[in-house]
């Protein structure tokens, strides 16, 4: 069966990310090399979701992908950061999709922790002119995003989380209460909250962007 694939076209780079499997979206800089890098990448979502126990299997072809929508890029998807919703992220998130929205998540989520437990207390190469966060960094910005995301549901989040599993409940408890229509649409000074379905696929992305960072720049 083919995957169902939307793309985000910006002036610079192009995302190609998966309809129904949050988290896997990569960039190129055109459509082709943006579907190729997702193909590439498809053995490494598999090995991040296995814990959720969803049944994906990684395509072997970019024929096995099938654009479904093309949505207009702009500065935040030519900087690098998927930040367009799809149209089927706006549809109503129900009881079955939310437990299997959650266990992706959580399959992500472990995977950044897990990746960078194993990183700790080894060298990670930096770039020609020596850019790169340190391991530290990392996970303090993957933490402070984290709690950005979630307040763009809405959720009336925990001034500091004080450790990882605070922030997993905190962000479960705002996922939840977005999924049920129970927080609102619009903020009070204008522009949209960010619906559930969209907010795992962008804080999943964002927490294997930077597991898969940190795997390939262990020295």
């Amino acid at each position: 069966m083919a995957i169902p694939v939307y793309l985000e076209v910006g002036a610079k780079r192009t995302f190609a990310s998966a309809a129904e499997w949050p988290g896997w979206a990569r960039s190129g800089r055109d459509e082709a090399s943006a579907l190729q890098a997702l193909l590439d990448y498809g053995p490494r979502y598999a090995r991040a979701i296995r814990p959720a126990q969803l049944g994906f299997d990684a395509p072997k072809v970019v024929s096995e992908f099938k654009v479904v929508e093309r949505l207009k890029g702009d500065m935040t998807t030519d900087f690098g950061t998927p930040g367009r919703v799809p149209k089927e992220d706006a549809a109503a998130v129900g009881e079955e999709e939310l437990l299997r929205l959650e266990k992706i998540l959580k399959a992500c989520w472990r995977t950044f922790y897990a990746t960078a437990e194993g990183a700790k207390g080894k060298r990670l190469s930096t770039g020609p002119r020596g850019g790169g966060r340190d391991l530290a960094k990392i996970t303090r910005h993957v933490l402070d995003a984290q709690h950005a995301y979630v307040r763009k549901l809405g959720w009336a989040v925990v001034p500091e989380w004080k450790s990882p599993d605070e922030a997993w409940k905190d962000t479960l408890k705002g996922l939840t209460a977005s999924a049920h229509g129970e927080l609102p649409a619009h903020g009070p000074r204008g522009g949209d909250y960010w619906p559930a379905r969209y907010f795992v696929r962008r804080a999943a992305w964002h927490l294997l962007d930077h597991a898969w960072e940190v795997e390939d720049r262990v020295d």
